[in-house]
């Protein structure tokens, strides 16, 4: 049994989230909690597997406590957040600071929205449950540790492109490995299951720790070295060309393995049309989203890299990869960035 306590001010989304996990056999609500204090004496008195946590409570904000929890005792955390720009900031904070993954509080209809989304909620309890949590006072890589050495290679780029997929942990995955790779890298495409409300707001903070330039990518933009493009929370990205150029492509299809946008999608793309001057990269994340597609850029030639087990939050999408046969390497989070340079520099 995954035992949860479940922290929000709301005695109505106590109670619906109650009612949502324990219908689940192999979830037991064991209490719940209208702020922090009171949380943290129910942490001490039944010591859950899992916390769910509000964003905004009186008394003290939900990344606050989150803070404090993850310095004295890290453990499973799943965020409750609203799906707005200003929710956004605070949610991606709070994976920051190692809460494992959110899940949506809707504003209106909030019985019937948060039933919709049930299945979803009861497998991200599952998941953090199982999932390698982090403690924040981990050291974040900075975007000069390599930047040195990339300058001394001048790398010749206008020709490849790096494709990355993530899910579950991997804003954080991103971010540690993109905040090594200088400017010099060769432009870079990704994939990572986030709400459309937070795929903006996402971008801009990748663009803010790392010495290359991310955007949100937008249809038809070029890609360019030293420049990133994260998929819309609501498009699927694909890598087309045009001449001697390769642009991005958004579509608003149908969901593909349950997401969109979807790694499987971008990488057979890449796949397609890049082929062996891509190189292809899967990081932590649930299900096998991008797996069969990894095998697809293999095949075309690409190198292709997935985080081991020991690195990920979930190790579902690269494991997967990896079961498969479709991962050349298989590496820890914080070797992957000198890998791809090792590729880059190869390819120059």
């Amino acid at each position: 049994m995954i035992k949860v306590l479940v922290i929000d001010d709301s005695a109505l989304i106590r109670q619906l989230l109650t009612q949502i996990l324990n219908s689940d056999p192999l979830i037991e609500v064991v209490g719940t909690a209208p702020d922090p204090y009171v949380a943290r004496e129910k942490i001490k008195q039944l010591n859950p597997d899992v916390l769910t946590l509000d964003v905004e409570m009186p008394k003290m904000d939900g990344v606050t406590f989150l803070r404090n929890l993850m310095r004295l005792r890290p453990m499973p955390v799943v965020m409750v957040s609203t799906l707005t720009e200003a929710g956004a900031e605070v949610t991606l904070q709070a994976l920051e600071l190692g809460a494992v993954d959110f899940v949506s509080k809707p504003k209106v209809n909030v019985q019937e929205e948060l039933q919709a989304y049930s299945r979803e909620i009861i497998n991200k309890v599952k998941t953090a449950a199982r999932a390698q949590v982090r403690g924040s006072n981990l050291p974040t890589p900075k975007a000069r540790d390599l930047s040195q050495i990339a300058a001394r290679k001048h790398f010749k780029t206008s020709e490849m492109i790096i494709a990355m997929g993530a899910s579950t942990g991997g804003t954080e995955a991103l971010k540690d490995v993109l905040c090594q790779l200088p400017p010099t890298t060769p432009g870079i495409v990704i994939t990572q299951h986030i709400p459309a409300a937070f795929s903006k707001p996402f971008s801009e903070r990748l663009n803010a720790n790392s010495a290359m330039t991310f955007t949100q990518a937008e249809n038809g933009q070029q890609i360019l070295p030293g420049h990133g493009y994260l998929a819309p929370g609501d498009r699927h990205l694909e890598v087309v060309r045009d001449g001697a150029r390769f642009i991005c492509k958004l579509r608003d299809t149908e969901p593909v393995n349950r997401h969109k946008p979807s790694v499987e999608v971008m990488f057979n793309s890449v796949a397609k049309n890049v082929g062996a001057n891509a190189l292809c990269v899967l990081l932590t994340g649930m299900g096998d989203d991008g797996a069969d597609a990894m095998g697809a850029m293999q095949k075309a030639g690409a190198p292709t890299i997935a985080q081991d087990e020991a690195s990920s939050v979930v190790w579902g999408m690269p494991g997967e990869a990896v079961k498969r046969g479709y991962a050349d390497e298989v590496l820890p989070l914080h070797n992957i960035a000198e890998r791809i340079l090792y590729y880059v520099s190869k390819r120059g």
